[in-house]
C-alpha cells in the first residue's frame, strides 16, 4: 500500500525538494495535498505530475483563478477544511510554509498525520508550546528539517537529553564574514544576498547575513531538546559541512557532517533515518583536515547580544523578536533602511517596556501569537516612518 503524503508550502526549495525525491518512488508514495500561497501555475504543474486531487492556495486571486479553470480536483482557499481531505492519517506530513503564516497551518496538519516533518522556523520559535501539545495529544510524531535540527535529533536519538553536557549550531558566517568592519555599516542587498553556501529565499538570505537566524536556532533547540541555554554553543564553520557538534557527561563526542544540501535532511525525515540510499559525495577530507571553526566575534555579529534578552521559558516575547525582525528585513529589501539598521532598531523595539512585558506571558492560543505579530509589524513601520 502507498504511503500517503502531504506538504504545505510545496512551491518552494524544501517542498519542490521533496518532490524530487518521491518523483523517483512513485510506486510507494502517493500525494494527497500540495499548497502554496500565489504561485497556482506551479502548484497546477506539481498536481499533474503527482497525480494530485486536493489543493490549496490561499492567495484570494490565485484561488479565484484556478477556480475558474473548472478542473476534476479539488481546490481550496484555506486550511479549514482538512477533514474533508484527510478520512484517516496519513503517514507523512511536511511543512514548508515561510513566516508565522505557517504557524496555524503546521498545527492543523497535526491532527491528520502520523510523522510531521517541520522545516517553518517561526512555528517551532514563536507556536513551540502549542505545537508539542498537539503532538502529544495525536500521538504524532515530530522531525526537525532543518540541517542543523536534524543532525541534532539523528545524534541525539540512542540518547537520553540528560546526558547531554553541551550542543554546538554551526553557522557558515554568510556573506560577510570577511567583510571589513568598516564597510559593514554600507552593505548592498545584492552583497547581503550572496551566500556563500547556500542557495535560499532573500529573507532567510538577510538572516544569514545578520546571522539573526542562528538566534532563531538557537530557540529552536531549546524547544525541540528541551535544553537551557547554557549547553547550547554556535561556532563559526565556514564550510558547512559539519552541521552539529553533541558533547556528552562521559567524555564522548558526536559530530554529525553532510554535504552541503537539504536533500539529505529531508530524505531521511521521508525514509526515517532507514539505510535507503541517497547519491551523496565521497567524505571531503580536504575540508576535514581544514575545519577551521571560530568563535562568534560580537563587533561583527552584534545581533548576539540578542542571547542575554532571551527569557528561560517559551513566551510572547519570542513573537516580538520574530515579528520586529521580519517587518525590518523586509523594510532593506525595499530599501527603507540601511542593512546596520536591521539590527540596531530590532534592538530598540525590543528593549521598549511595551514589549518586554511579553517575556512573562505564555502563548496558550494561536490568536495571541497573530494578533501579536500584526501589532509589532504595525508599530515596526510606524517607528521607521516617523524617524
Amino acid at each position: 500500500m502507498k504511503k500517503k503524503i502531504a506538504i504545505l508550502g510545496s512551491t518552494g526549495s524544501i517542498g519542490k525538494t521533496l518532490l524530487n525525491i518521491i518523483k523517483k518512488d512513485t510506486k510507494n508514495y502517493e500525494i494527497v495535498l500540495l499548497t502554496a500561497n500565489k504561485n497556482y501555475k506551479e502548484l497546477l504543474k506539481q498536481s499533474k505530475l503527482f497525480k494530485v486531487k486536493n489543493l490549496i492556495l490561499t492567495n484570494k486571486k490565485s484561488f479565484e483563478i484556478l477556480k475558474k479553470r473548472k478542473l476534476n480536483i479539488n481546490i481550496y482557499n484555506n486550511f479549514n477544511l482538512l477533514n474533508n481531505i484527510f478520512k484517516k492519517k496519513i503517514d507523512y506530513g511536511l511543512s514548508a510554509i515561510t513566516g508565522i503564516e505557517g504557524l496555524k497551518p503546521t498545527i492543523n496538519l497535526i491532527k491528520y498525520t502520523s510523522k510531521i516533518a517541520i522545516a517553518n522556523k517561526e512555528s517551532i520559535i514563536c507556536g513551540w508550546s502549542l505545537i508539542e501539545k498537539e503532538l502529544k495529544k495525536n500521538k504524532t510524531n515530530f522531525i526537525p528539517v532543518d540541517s542543523e535540527h536534524f543532525s541534532l535529533w539523528y545524534g541525539l536519538s540512542e540518547n537520553k537529553i540528560n546526558n547531554i553536557d553541551k550542543i554546538y549550531i554551526t553557522a557558515s558566517g554568510g556573506p560577510l564574514l570577511s567583510t571589513p568592519l568598516s564597510k559593514l555599516k554600507n552593505i548592498s542587498i545584492k552583497k547581503a544576498l550572496n551566500h556563500p553556501n547556500w542557495t535560499m529565499g532573500k529573507k532567510i538570505s538577510i538572516d544569514s547575513a545578520t546571522m539573526i537566524n542562528k538566534i532563531y536556532e538557537v530557540i529552536e533547540a531549546k524547544n525541540i531538546f528541551n535544553l537551557p541555554y547554557k549547553k547550547i554553543n554556535i561556532l563559526i564553520h565556514p564550510k558547512s559541512y559539519i552541521h552539529a557538534i553533541i558533547k556528552f557527561n562521559n567524555g564522548m563526542i558526536k559530530i554529525i557532517a553532510h554535504d552541503t544540501t537539504m536533500r539529505i535532511p529531508i530524505h531521511n525525515t521521508l525514509f526515517n533515518k532507514s539505510e535507503k540510499k541517497i547519491f551523496s559525495k565521497n567524505i571531503n577530507l580536504k575540508i576535514l583536515n581544514n575545519l577551521n571553526f571560530q568563535k562568534i566575534s560580537p563587533q561583527r555579529y552584534p545581533i548576539f547580544n540578542l542571547l542575554n534578552y532571551l527569557p528561560n521559558k517559551s513566551s510572547l516575547y519570542e513573537t516580538v523578536i520574530v515579528s520586529a525582525n521580519d517587518t525590518l528585513v523586509d523594510l532593506f529589501l525595499k530599501k527603507k533602511i540601511k542593512f546596520n539598521e536591521i539590527n540596531e532598531r530590532l534592538f530598540k523595539l525590543i528593549k521598549n517596556k511595551e514589549f518586554i512585558k511579553y517575556k512573562k506571558i505564555k502563548p496558550k492560543q494561536l490568536d495571541q501569537i497573530h494578533n501579536l505579530h500584526n501589532y509589532v509589524r504595525l508599530k515596526t513601520i510606524e517607528k521607521v516612518y516617523k524617524s
